[in-house]
């Protein structure tokens, strides 16, 4: 019996997947249950497992983009593992056009206008300030004429013989995950009226906390006391009193959540992965610590699901962990905010009148300006502040062991 396996839908809207890796050859006797291929969604990496024992039959490449439903390989049920089974191998007709090219439709025939290609005086002098050739700019106008706009976003073009002069250069093509995302981010910097704010926050009190209690909570909890718990507390407390923050875009319609699903951004070996801290305002310091390591674990091991990842009302990312001391992070869409931690440096600061040495962590929150003003980002950003600086009265009711379910 000949089983036609099919890629399997990793989750809602998304239709179309790329085939990453192979982990099995043509020809190759496979078990039920084996993982076979590593695919790649806009929006995680997944295995996909044979749904049978057999010989497989490769029915696609690596690299390849395959519709949700389509056959990607078949294997012989009854085909037994020896060195004998031989197996007829269907043709693969090679081609050089990518599957499912895409036609632009805004591409334009030289030849349709008189002002195709043509630059408007404007755009003209910008063009020529950057050393442009108008040949290498499309023009959105009318008639395919270059306009201002297409001048400013105009960039040189980049001749790589000039770069390379006989030197070695690695070509690698970028996953499905990682183009995503980079069409996500760009779109972000296009469509949303971004603009970031910065705070500092002494992290004393929290590092006094952690210091005392740390080997008790690990005793007690099987897991760290981190700082995400602190700012993921902070974050909900601030949230409740700036809904404004927590909210998103919908057409002519702001959304405002009565919850708070917090987004936390984990290195992954496909790189960055979001996944997200369902109902946040709900949990013990405890509980999410725990939830932040099974999440980390499984997106660092590469278990991650497209649900775990979906949706979030708001995004903490952590560039501190990699010594960043200041960043303005790009919004994650939907969403209207992010906060942005970075790393701890004892820094001299005033207090009464006097020069102390302080742990320093400088905080950065990037927001839509179209849905949140900037008294709601900056009160936002000082109350978040407020409770770092003050955890045991804003974030544990004055009860410290309480509070750490000590």
């Amino acid at each position: 019996m000949i089983l036609e396996m099919k890629v399997p839908s990793p989750g809602e809207s998304i239709s179309e997947v790329e085939i990453a890796e192979w982990l099995v050859k043509d020809g190759d006797y496979v078990e039920k249950d084996q993982t076979i291929a590593e695919v790649d969604s806009d929006k995680a990496t997944l295995d996909l497992p044979a749904e049978e024992s057999g010989v497989i039959t490769l029915k696609a490449k690596e690299g390849d983009a395959v519709e949700v439903g389509a056959v990607v390989c078949l294997i012989d049920t009854k085909a037994k593992p020896s060195s004998e089974t031989v197996l007829e191998k269907p043709k693969i007709i090679e081609t050089k056009e990518p599957i499912n090219k895409n036609v632009d439709p805004t591409e334009k025939d030289d030849n349709s206008s008189f002002a195709s290609g043509t630059p408007s005086p404007a755009a003209a002098k910008i063009l020529s300030e950057k050393n442009i050739s108008v040949t290498n700019v499309s023009g959105s106008g009318k008639g395919g004429r270059i306009t201002k706009d297409d001048a400013l976003k105009a960039l040189p073009k980049v001749d790589l013989k000039e770069i390379v002069r006989d030197r070695k250069v690695d070509y690698k093509k970028l996953s499905m995950l990682r183009r995503k995302v980079a069409q996500r981010l760009v779109a972000v910097k296009n469509q949303t009226a971004m603009l970031t704010t910065f705070n500092e926050v002494s992290m004393s009190p929290i590092l006094e906390i952690r210091e005392k209690y740390k080997e008790e909570f690990k005793s007690k909890h099987e897991v760290g006391l981190g700082f995400m718990s602190f700012f993921t507390r902070a974050t909900v407390t601030a949230l409740k009193e700036f809904p404004d923050v927590n909210s998103m875009i919908d057409g002519d319609q702001q959304v405002k959540y009565d919850f708070c699903d917090i987004s936390i951004a984990v290195s992954g070996p496909k790189g960055l992965m979001v996944p997200v801290i369902r109902d946040a305002q709900n949990l013990s310091f405890s509980q999410i610590e725990n939830e932040i390591k099974r999440l980390a674990i499984r997106a660092r091991e590469g278990e991650i699901t497209v649900d775990e990842m979906t949706g979030g009302t708001f995004t903490i990312t952590n560039g501190g962990v990699f010594g960043s001391m200041l960043s303005t992070p790009i919004i994650n869409p939907p969403q209207s905010a992010i906060l942005g931690m970075h790393n701890i440096v004892e820094r001299p600061v005033a207090v009464n009148g006097k020069v102390e040495i302080h742990p320093i962590m400088y905080l950065a929150l990037s927001y839509d300006h179209r849905i949140i003003d900037g008294k709601e980002s900056v009160s936002f950003l000082v109350r978040v502040k407020e409770c770092l600086e003050n955890p045991i009265e804003q974030l544990m009711n004055g009860d410290v062991k309480k509070a750490l379910g000590l």
